[in-house]
């Protein structure tokens, strides 16, 4: 297996072109590779991007989050700890490094757009099988550094599923399933770079354990809240004392909403829909 890091032209906020970039920059693709594409250049390509100057960032990551807790409650006063498309990161994801002057948000309807990457390069490189990742970088708990992790996808199935297998004891496996996008996203965005690199495509050749599809396969990986061995760990994002704050984003954008009334801790913006 191979990862292929693509230096490209930088993308340029508040708007610019994924295709121009796709088309001048990727080499011949081959049938069953994976295409990474960092999420900052799809969000400019969606014009994602608001001028610093113009907004109050905390104002913004309340906005965008699906849950937060508020800066004053977290180490230092350092970031709002956010939750955003089932996804632990900080600020929701909004970003000023690459930005050039503007906030970079979250692409919206990420998996619907990797659908029309997906059918544009298929077609230009008379390709069947070509699976797409889109990433960005997190923080894990307890640990120093960031790392890749995928949020969205299109053209593969996320898990490799060892239930019902034997281990080498011949002992079945009855929960063990393998996160293959958030895997492949790791490695990824650690070739691909945090800061000057301009490398924001990568091909993964060679992933010969690659299930590939046509339907949109995102809800397979989303975990039920009621089943999350982490679920007690989420609590502070939905305490009492947030109620004011939520309750104001919610009423002030429409489209927000708070996980905890949503029994199927679903968000209308999220990708795919």
């Amino acid at each position: 297996m191979r990862f292929i890091p693509i230096k490209t032209r930088a993308m340029l906020p508040p708007k610019d072109n994924i295709y121009d970039v796709l088309d001048r920059h990727l080499p011949k693709l081959l049938d069953g590779d994976v295409l990474i594409i960092t999420s900052k250049v799809l969000a400019i390509h969606q014009g994602r991007c608001i001028a610093m100057p113009d907004v109050d960032k905390d104002t913004l990551i309340a906005r965008e989050a699906d849950a937060f807790i508020p800066r004053p409650k977290t180490p230092k006063n350092a970031v709002m700890l956010t939750i955003k498309h089932h996804t632990l990161i900080a600020s929701a994801g909004i970003d000023e490094s690459n930005g050039n002057g503007y906030y970079v948000l979250w692409p919206k309807n990420i998996n619907a757009l990797l659908k029309d990457i997906h059918r544009h390069l298929c077609r230009k490189h008379s390709i069947k099988r070509l699976a797409i990742i889109t990433t960005d970088s997190h923080l894990t708990p307890m640990r120093y550094g960031v790392i890749g992790i995928s949020i969205g996808f299109y053209g593969l199935e996320p898990l490799l599923d060892y239930r019902g297998k034997n281990d080498i004891f011949k002992r079945k496996l009855v929960m063990t399933r393998a996160n293959v996008v958030d895997a492949l996203a790791a490695m990824s965005v650690l070739l691909m770079g945090e800061s000057g690199e301009q490398k924001p495509l990568l091909i993964v050749r060679g992933a010969s354990f690659i299930r590939f599809t046509k339907y949109n396969t995102w809800r397979s990986l989303i975990i039920p809240k009621h089943m999350d061995l982490y679920a007690p760990l989420f609590a502070p994002f939905f305490k009492k004392q947030n109620a004011a704050a939520i309750h104001r984003h919610r009423r002030d954008h429409p489209r927000w909403q708070d996980c905890v009334e949503r029994k199927t801790h679903e968000h209308l913006d999220q990708p795919g829909r």
